[in-house]
């Protein structure tokens, strides 16, 4: 391997191949998480539950995860996307969030935005009877305060930020520079999930056009997001329709 190979291994970046896999750079540590959920599948924080093991990580610093859904080692890349015809197209919008965020009303002492081009539906924003804007707008309470940063903070896609004063920047959570192969609970039972990428972790399109670098993001490994890379929740539908089919056939 080539000294410059070495090098550019050793920075943590994520390069999406046309119509491939992600390759990912910098020894980025590759996890299992599972959604921690309420008595009601009210989604409430993530448990790490594994950590995938370096010898199944090829080369140096470097290995390869599955965008298409196909991979039978999956996370990792098989190569199945070209014997699939993958479209991965990369249609998400590469300008910074900010231009896009939109502030809950009437919150007090907090700033709440979304950007609902990178919500992925992940539930961790509301309860059965409430969601957060219902919450934002009673802030005036600290526990509730306190509640919805905590929502915010779950958020695996960044798509909810916060801040306490207008003029400073948005508070983020601590996150390992890390990628996450995630879990969820739903009420058909757990069905797996989008790759979740934490600490300000580079990500460039295939065309080398770079997206703006985030805390947390969310990219789809099913191969059926209308918005790639990013995931847009598609999965869940999919995931839960084939669930329980399968269980209904068992019984």
């Amino acid at each position: 391997m080539s000294e410059d190979l070495k090098s550019e291994n050793n920075i943590p970046k994520i390069v999406i191949m046309e119509d491939g896999s992600y390759h990912v750079f910098g020894n980025v540590p590759l996890v299992h998480k599972t959604q921690v959920v309420s008595e009601f599948g009210e989604p409430l924080t993530w448990k790490k539950d594994k950590d995938y093991p370096a010898q199944n990580i090829e080369g140096e610093g470097f290995y390869a995860l599955c965008r298409c859904g196909n991979s039978k080692d999956k996370p990792f890349c098989d190569g199945s996307h070209w014997e699939s015809c993958f479209d991965g197209t990369e249609k998400a919008d590469t300008r910074p969030t900010a231009s896009r965020s939109m502030q809950f009303p009437r919150g007090t002492h907090i700033l709440v935005k979304k950007d609902p081009s990178l919500c992925m539906q992940s539930g961790f924003c509301g309860f059965r009877n409430a969601g957060i804007n219902q919450f934002v707008a009673a802030t005036d309470d600290p526990k509730i305060r306190a509640l919805v940063m905590a929502m915010v903070e779950h958020c695996p896609s960044g798509a909810l930020t916060y801040r306490i004063e207008r003029d400073e920047p948005d508070i983020e959570p601590d996150l390992p520079v890390q990628i996450a192969v995630t879990t969820e609970i739903t009420s058909a039972g757990p069905i797996p999930g989008p790759l979740w990428v934490t600490g300000n972790i580079p990500i460039e399109r295939s065309d080398g056009e770079p997206f703006e670098t985030r805390n947390r993001v969310t990219l789809c490994n099913c191969g059926h997001s209308c918005h790639k890379p990013l995931c847009d929740g598609t999965h869940r539908e999919r995931e839960e329709s084939a669930l329980r089919k399968k269980n209904a056939q068992s019984k």
